[in-house]
């Protein structure tokens, strides 16, 4: 042995004693393949329910420790065995689609009558064909299945039309719905002046003529503004968001409205310009847009019905400003603890020449 480290000394070779290797034990190794075969945290979760079982728990007392069914447990535990680690890949959640769906019943015979129908009434709807078909034919026939027929032969009037409106829903970004914002448990310390600004439009019939009146009221700060407009376009909408903005001098983050066309293209550019974010409220829900509703009530009360309404927008627009000021700056509001909605938000006077601007 002497001999054997002297010529390794000569030769420049040194030997240094083996630290001993510790194994890891059963269940690191599980944990170490997991993260080699890059399984999803749900499925490492329900690696440790099993680890937790192998480590002398019963299935009882796994599922009431993890918060979850017997049934549950029992479901994963089924899938993995522990002398095949890939099966680790089977505690991946699954596709929940049933396996057998329902197939169309719809017989040729039927179908050839729904087409037939359709060629001949091209304008009409499912439920008006399902009402002839079941008179013509004695037979008893769901609208789906007219429906189905008319999607898959594509018998519309205007084929081309369409096709481009279905592109363009497709396309379209989901809206952000008002409840998103879930107002009713908004934290005391969020519902202060210029969180939401709330907007809606007002028609007004007279001698046969049209007019849109834009209103917006800060639904915890209750600073209104209000401007009449002979179109109810986007156009117009944007150009109100334009002078609403510059009036609450910038202080304006998120809109909400109803789904009127007015609040759409243009107001929409308007918005991202602004970095405003929009809020639709649901559809056929007033109650989402409580405060406007009830604002709007006070503009005709209070200003339209005392015989103030003129068919010329700026006649209109210019008595239009006098009350605005006195409703911002005098009037007392009972749910701002009877003071003015400039003395409630704390902001400058706001000078009567941005109103008509």
């Amino acid at each position: 042995m002497l001999n054997i480290q002297t010529k390794s000394r000569r030769r420049g070779y040194h030997f240094f004693p083996r630290e001993p290797i510790k194994l890891l034990n059963k269940y690191e190794r599980w944990r170490k393949s997991a993260e080699i075969l890059k399984i999803s945290k749900t499925a490492k979760l329900r690696l440790e329910w099993i680890i937790y079982h192998h480590q002398g728990h019963n299935a009882s007392q796994s599922a009431r420790h993890f918060g979850i069914s017997r049934k549950t447990f029992y479901k994963w535990f089924n899938e993995f065995d522990e002398n095949n680690l890939y099966t680790m890949y089977n505690l991946e959640d699954r596709s929940k689609a049933p396996k057998h769906v329902r197939q169309r019943e719809i017989t040729p015979l039927e179908e050839q009558r729904i087409v037939d129908l359709r060629k001949k009434h091209i304008r009409w709807g499912k439920m008006k064909l399902k009402k002839l078909y079941e008179q013509e034919h004695g037979e008893k026939i769901s609208s789906w299945k007219i429906q189905k027929v008319i999607e898959q032969k594509k018998l519309y009037f205007n084929p081309t039309k369409t096709a481009k409106i279905a592109r363009k829903r497709k396309k379209a970004q989901k809206k952000k719905r008002i409840t998103e914002l879930k107002l009713n448990k908004l934290p005391s310390y969020k519902k202060k002046a210029g969180y939401i600004i709330c907007l809606d439009t007002i028609v007004i019939y007279w001698n046969g003529l049209k007019r849109y009146i834009f209103t917006a009221i800060d639904k915890y700060g209750k600073a209104a503004f209000v401007r009449m407009y002979k179109t109810k376009s986007s156009y117009n909408g944007r150009d109100f968001l334009y002078r609403l903005h510059y009036l609450l001098d910038g202080n304006v983050p998120r809109v909400g409205h109803d789904n009127g066309t007015e609040f759409e293209k243009y107001f929409k550019r308007a918005c991202l310009e602004l970095g405003v974010k929009q809020y639709y409220s649901r559809v056929r829900t007033p109650k989402d847009n409580p405060d406007n509703e009830r604002f709007n009530q006070t503009l005709r009360n209070e200003f339209l019905k005392l015989g103030n309404f003129n068919p010329d927008p700026n006649v209109f627009n210019k008595a239009l400003t006098e009350w605005l000021i006195e409703y911002n700056f005098v009037r007392p509001h009972e749910t701002l603890n009877y003071e003015t909605p400039m003395e409630f938000s704390k902001v400058l006077p706001m000078w009567s020449s941005c109103t008509r601007a």
